[in-house]
């Protein structure tokens, strides 16, 4: 019998902002065999690539990306918010609906030539992803591929990432 993910999942409506249909994943992370199966199945979606570090973004990001980084046998790459890594750290500012925003990782995170899979929780508009993709490049990285456990597709966030491969667990 195969776990069904989504019962696992609970969207609370209107959260941030009216119109909003929050995705919270705090019932399946909280749920070991949910837990597991996710990761299980986010590796799967890789399956057969060499992938020697995992980076995420902050905050959700960094309950997939160590697990499946532990899963995958490959080291793990955080990448934090501006001025929240204590070490020479490089940064990529990108657009937001409103704004910007700046994200960094630590300088000697990534070396040339370095196959790095990048993992989020939710692929919502591609901005953030697309700022990591940008971010581990910018180190002389190559990204093997984006892998989100759930895709919001009518967001059409594919788009800003389209030059990778992206997997994702579940659709929206």
């Amino acid at each position: 019998m195969t776990l069904d993910l989504r019962n696992h999942l609970r969207v609370i409506p209107d959260f941030p902002k009216p119109g909003i249909r929050f995705i919270d994943i705090t019932p399946l992370i909280q749920h070991p065999l949910a837990f597991r199966a996710a990761i299980d199945r986010m590796a799967a979606a890789v399956a057969g690539e060499e992938i020697e570090l995992v980076a995420s973004p902050e905050a959700r990001g960094f309950f997939f990306g160590p697990a499946l980084a532990a899963h995958l046998g490959a080291g793990f790459i955080p990448i934090r918010k501006k001025d929240k890594l204590p070490h020479h750290r490089t940064s990529v500012t990108y657009e937001l609906e409103y704004g910007t925003d700046t994200i960094e990782m630590h300088s000697d995170a990534v070396a040339p030539g370095q196959r790095v899979l990048l993992v989020d929780d939710v692929l919502a508009t591609g901005g953030t992803m697309a700022a990591c993709a940008e971010l581990v490049e910018k180190l002389g990285g190559d990204v093997v591929a984006c892998l989100f456990l759930i895709e919001l597709g009518f967001l059409e966030g594919r788009k800003k990432i389209a030059r990778f491969p992206i997997h994702a667990v579940l659709e929206e």
